[in-house]
């Protein structure tokens, strides 16, 4: 087998509970364009339930699975050499009640934070004093600045976060979802390192 099969491991995979994981499944492959397909059903885990929700597939799995039945092809491996694969529990329904309960406890401490900031600051002085630099007059309740800025913060938050309900506004991504993405990867790198049993070695 002259043809280099060509292997690149994906980052994650989801799976439900008790499946097959086949080479397909966690690899982009090439080899010569012909022999994928048999490739890709390539048993190469079996999910088993004592698994848990995490688990790491290592490149050298996959390369031993496949020297067992083409011992003579050459191997080009590129990519993670692991891939970290999910098996899904079954979703549970949301409890109205505690839906409730936990927006209202957000909305209200969001609103606490907010109103904490403000005092800290002296932003009722401050309205005044601009009410006072730009009119000549003194009032204590310049409504007509705090309304706007009150609408002004609103309409700040849902440009920040970058959505309106579950629709956003462009295709950037939010400051949110880039430090989700950023604690996720450091939770993958956690996981490889210390789930994978072929990095847990202890000489004797």
């Amino acid at each position: 087998m002259k043809d280099a099969l060509f292997l690149r491991l994906r980052k994650r995979l989801a799976v439900k509970p008790q499946a097959m994981i086949t080479l397909g499944d966690i690899c982009q492959l090439y080899w010569d364009g012909e022999r994928e397909e048999a490739l890709k059903r390539m048993p190469i885990y079996q999910t088993k339930p004592t698994d848990g929700n995490l688990i790491i597939i290592d490149i050298m799995q996959v390369i031993k699975r496949l020297r067992s039945v083409y011992p003579d092809v050459e191997l080009d491996v590129q990519g993670s050499p692991q891939i970290i694969v999910e098996v899904l529990s079954p979703r549970k329904k949301a409890n109205p009640i505690l839906v409730g309960m936990v927006w209202l406890l957000l909305f209200i401490g969001s609103g606490l934070a907010i109103m904490n900031f403000h005092t800290d600051v002296s932003m009722m002085q401050v309205h005044e004093r601009i009410y006072y630099l730009i009119t000549g007059e003194k009032s204590h309740q310049p409504l007509w600045m705090q309304i706007p800025y009150s609408i002004g913060i609103g309409l700040g938050m849902i440009l920040f976060f970058n959505h309106i309900f579950q629709k956003k506004i462009n295709e950037e991504p939010s400051p949110l979802e880039v430090e989700l993405f950023m604690y996720q990867q450091s939770l993958d790198q956690y996981y490889i390192q210390n789930e994978n049993k072929e990095n847990q070695r202890t000489k004797k």
